[in-house]
């Protein structure tokens, strides 16, 4: 299977890895096909400035009361409700896993800043709604690549309850998460070690220096905001169990960004298992099995969890 150079771009991240996985899935000769499901796009989660957030929902034929969020975002950049392929996930679809598919305006127009608070929107929008979508509000699971694999961690480190004075009572819902299988997500902004972004300044990473607002050039500032944004300074006891795959080949998002989020992690006594794709760079054509796993660790700790 010829494969187009778009996919084999070293930035593909976790959008043009969602096609690829499809195009293996369907044209791979794996024998991977997806289950029926029943799926309704553009629902409204939010808003940001005139803009309005959407997500779809894709529930297989038999659910298991369980919902997976999944966060679409690759370079913190999303796509337009409807546009996730939900053939890649279907190892999660075909365990009754319910999916809430979660896009975000991209940066720059959005900050990073920005879409991370999006996403606590969006879990507290599912939580509020969970009874709509036959899924238990206290087990939710979240997944994405890249900078979904970051905005993940945020939401493993910092999730919680909203303001209980909030007007809209979505927001006073938490938006915690029980359960975490990501890949190759950045952990530390302020380190970012071997990593092609890194200039070497304690700056941003040089390719999304727009992502990070206009004050993100200046140093004292990024200090700020790379700390808020680098889920490796949040980890406490209260850690959900997260499962991350990641290449050592990646030279975009280094293999220690992983490693340290682990060590760190651990020495609080927290689940966290890093698995090594040898040889794997920021993407590869065999990440459909690794679904599989995911699938696995949503048995093991959030169904296992609801037990």
């Amino acid at each position: 299977m010829k494969i187009p150079r778009l996919l084999l771009a070293r930035r593909s991240s976790a959008l043009a890895l969602l096609l690829c996985l499809l195009l293996a899935l369907s044209g791979g000769g794996c024998g991977i096909t997806g289950p029926h499901v029943e799926r309704t796009n553009g629902i409204p989660y939010g808003k940001r400035g005139e803009r309005t957030l959407g997500m779809d929902v894709v529930r297989p034929d038999h659910p298991n009361g369980l919902g997976i969020i999944m966060l679409v975002s690759g370079g913190w950049k999303s796509r337009a409700p409807g546009k996730f392929p939900s053939w890649p996930f279907a190892p999660v679809l075909r365990r009754g896993y319910t999916v809430f598919a979660i896009y975000h305006v991209s940066q720059p127009e959005a900050s990073v800043m920005e879409i991370a608070e999006d996403m606590h929107r969006a879990v507290r929008f599912v939580r509020y709604h969970a009874s709509e979508y036959g899924v238990d509000p206290q087990h939710l699971g979240v997944t994405g690549g890249s900078s979904g694999g970051h905005l993940s961690l945020l939401l493993a480190t910092r999730g919680g309850p909203g303001p209980a004075d909030a007007p809209d009572p979505v927001d006073r819902e938490s938006s915690a998460v029980q359960c975490v299988a990501i890949f190759y997500p950045v952990t530390d902004l302020l380190n970012l070690g071997k990593s092609t972004e890194n200039l070497g300044d304690g700056g941003p990473p040089k390719s999304f220096v727009m992502a990070f607002g206009p004050q993100s050039t200046n140093l004292a500032v990024w200090k700020v905001i790379g700390h808020e944004m680098s889920p490796i300074y949040y980890i406490t006891t209260n850690l959900p169990p997260v499962l991350i795959y990641h290449g050592d080949a990646d030279t975009l998002v280094p293999l220690e960004q992983s490693e340290r989020f682990q060590e760190a992690a651990r020495a609080l006594g927290c689940t966290v298992e890093v698995r090594v794709h040898h040889g794997g760079k920021h993407g590869w054509l065999t990440m459909a099995r690794d679904v599989e796993q995911f699938a696995e660790w949503a048995d093991r700790y959030l169904r296992g969890e609801k037990k």
